[in-house]
């Protein structure tokens, strides 16, 4: 083994535990205590800090330092920094770029067979900056869905309910001509072509349970869904077929358009006079809309469309009975403060 070669192991297994006793790193790289002693120095040298701690229990340890030295990734870890990059966008515009750069100087040094696995990785975001949950899908299944993107092949997987967090296999699996994959407020997804559906469909990709092998090659559909992936995607997050809720609509609020602005979300208020506005908003149904607009505790006035004044009216009747055990009991109110016997 080469010196330059040896380096490079060491400072792999330097990264690998908070701390490596000599003899242990002699062991792993069958050289000498001396030769290890040598080796420590010479990455001293090369900007990384190692702190010795002597004794029976002492050890080298790999610590922070001023400056960013050079770091050694393995496979796994290069293919999950490339995800994090380029889902970059969904984390904030201001990093975007340097996502970019950093993407591209990883992908010029890396071996080809990693390389060949990192140009797969094509990913849209959709979501608002900071909306984000921790992922939850496994590396491996991302790459296989990109892969087969990329290679265009039929996806063939087992869709898992979403109360099971595993599913026996059963039944035939799924085929789907992958198109893009998609990241959003944390979580993962695939557009693709449904072949028995017939249609374009939105999966959860920590629902997929990918089979092998794949189907046979396909040739791209000539039009994204839509035209537009992100529009797709937001549409169906709405639960409709167009980038726009299925509901929208306007009442007048008796509050200053001052303080509606800061809540008003993707809706739009604009002012009538000093101390009133309306507001236009949209939501999957009329009922969730009226409770939307409720977050207000002002009063209002609807303005149209005839089907939100409807929602307002059977909400109202629904809160209404949502009180009558209150009633019954001679409460007007919510319940007096716990009396508890022998407190003074």
């Amino acid at each position: 083994m080469t010196t330059t070669a040896r380096l490079l192991s060491l400072l792999s297994l330097l990264q690998t535990r908070q701390e490596w006793p000599g003899s242990a790193l002699a062991a792993r790289l069958d050289i000498s205590d001396r030769t290890v002693r040598r080796d420590i120095e010479r990455l001293r040298e090369m900007g990384y800090r190692i702190r010795a701690t002597m004794g029976p229990d002492g050890g080298y340890r790999l610590e922070a330092g001023s400056e960013l030295p050079p770091l050694l990734f393995d496979d796994d870890q290069t293919v999950a920094v490339a995800l994090a990059l380029r889902a970059a966008p969904a984390i904030g515009a201001d990093i975007a770029e340097a996502a970019v750069r950093a993407l591209a100087t990883i992908r010029q040094v890396v071996p080809a067979r990693l390389r060949h696995r990192l140009d797969a990785l094509e990913v849209t975001a959709v979501g608002r900056a900071g909306d984000t949950v921790p992922v939850d899908v496994s590396p491996d299944v991302l790459v296989t869905l990109a892969d087969a993107i990329r290679d265009r092949e039929v996806l063939r997987f087992d869709y898992v309910p979403r109360d099971e967090g595993a599913a026996a296999r059963g039944g035939p699996a799924r085929r789907v001509e992958p198109h893009h994959l998609v990241t959003s407020y944390g979580r993962w997804y695939l557009v693709g072509w449904d072949l028995d559906g017939d249609d374009w469909r939105l999966f959860s990709a920590r629902r997929i349970r990918p089979r092998i092998p794949n189907g046979p090659r396909f040739t791209p559909r000539p039009r994204s869904p839509g035209g537009d992936v992100a529009g797709f995607v937001s549409a169906r997050f709405r639960g409709s077929d167009t980038d726009a809720w299925p509901c929208r609509g306007t009442v007048l609020l008796h509050l200053p358009v001052r303080e509606v602005l800061p809540f008003a979300g993707d809706g739009t208020a604009e002012a009538v006079g000093d101390h009133m506005c309306t507001l236009t908003a949209g939501s999957w149904s009329w009922g969730a809309l009226a409770a939307s607009f409720g977050r207000f505790e002002a009063a209002m006035e609807v303005i149209d469309p005839p089907e939100l004044a409807e929602a307002f009216a059977a909400l109202a009747a629904r809160y209404a009975a949502a009180t009558a055990p209150a009633r019954g009991t001679g409460r007007s109110g919510p319940p007096g403060p716990l009396t508890v016997s022998g407190a003074p």
